[in-house]
């Protein structure tokens, strides 16, 4: 996994583009109708029920656009909101707080979403020891945000990147003419390249499975899209060689199905592609 430095480097980098992409050369509409030195407070409004989300993202933004902004905070990430709840108030320059105003909202509803959905998927895993896993399949530019929010959430994060870890799946199987070929040709590039990485590899089948765990040096096996009853033979295969992932398809209503299998983890796109925004809004006060 990435450091916590490359994680808050990653962190800064969606708040300089964004603010970028949004403000360019200056907030026209406050900046046009409200004097340099007014002053005003606004508060954070939850208009939805769910996991709240990105409030020290937020806290962040401020600081950005305007290290003399104050933030009050009420209600911290991770908390179980309902319609209505105030989760900060953040008072200063009111051309700040626009400026701020819609990248806090558009990176808390995601997250918010995010966190909610995640805290769903966890809740089915109770009295299992299988953990809930983001995926890659994350919006472009923003990852870093998503993947905090799974966090938030009670989910655990999957590699962050291309970088921080090595997963075999079917294509690179089938490009390298084989498992076997795929995972020695892995071993002898990490040797070569000097690189300490984990090495997942996926699974298509039952034969696969035994076919990796004759190979070896593997970390973790991706049993992808099996049933449930493969998945328990599969798990029953692997014993404690390695370490075990469901994925493909899972919902929240076929996760439980899968922990009950035995399997370490499970991981589900699902949980940052396929979500609807929290509602909240900033609204003075």
């Amino acid at each position: 996994m990435i450091s916590a430095d490359q994680f808050n480097a990653e962190i800064q980098q969606i708040i300089v583009n964004a603010v970028r992409e949004d403000v360019g050369d200056g907030d026209h509409s406050s900046l046009a109708c409200i004097p340099t030195n007014a002053e005003g407070k606004a508060k954070l409004l939850i208009k939805d029920d769910g996991i709240l989300a990105g409030v020290e993202f937020a806290k962040q933004v401020f600081k950005y656009i305007d290290r003399g902004l104050r933030v009050d905070t009420f209600i911290s990430d991770g908390t179980a909101v309902k319609y209505g709840d105030v989760a900060f108030h953040v008072s200063g320059s009111s051309q700040s707080i626009l400026k701020a105003e819609r990248l806090v909202l558009n990176a808390m509803q995601r997250m918010s979403a995010i966190a909610t959905k995640t805290k769903d998927y966890v809740k089915k895993l109770e009295g299992t020891d299988a953990k809930v896993l983001d995926t890659r399949k994350t919006t472009p530019g923003i990852r870093a945000l998503e993947k905090w929010a799974v966090k938030i959430g009670g989910g655990e994060n999957h590699r962050f990147a291309l970088y921080d870890m090595i997963m075999l799946k079917d294509n690179h199987i089938d490009f390298a003419g084989g498992i076997k070929q795929a995972i020695e040709k892995t071993h002898l590039y990490l040797k070569r390249e000097n690189l300490d990485l984990k090495i997942i590899v996926e699974a298509r089948n039952l034969d696969e499975v035994k076919e990796i765990l004759a190979v070896g040096g593997v970390y973790r096996i991706l049993l992808d899209n099996f049933d449930y009853d493969t998945t328990r033979e599969a798990v029953s295969i692997i014993g404690d060689q390695c370490l075990t992932e469901s994925s493909g398809g899972i919902t929240l209503d076929t996760i439980r199905n899968y922990a009950d299998c035995g399997v370490d983890f499970i991981s589900s796109g699902a949980l940052t592609h396929s979500v609807y925004n929290m509602d909240l809004s900033l609204k003075a006060v």
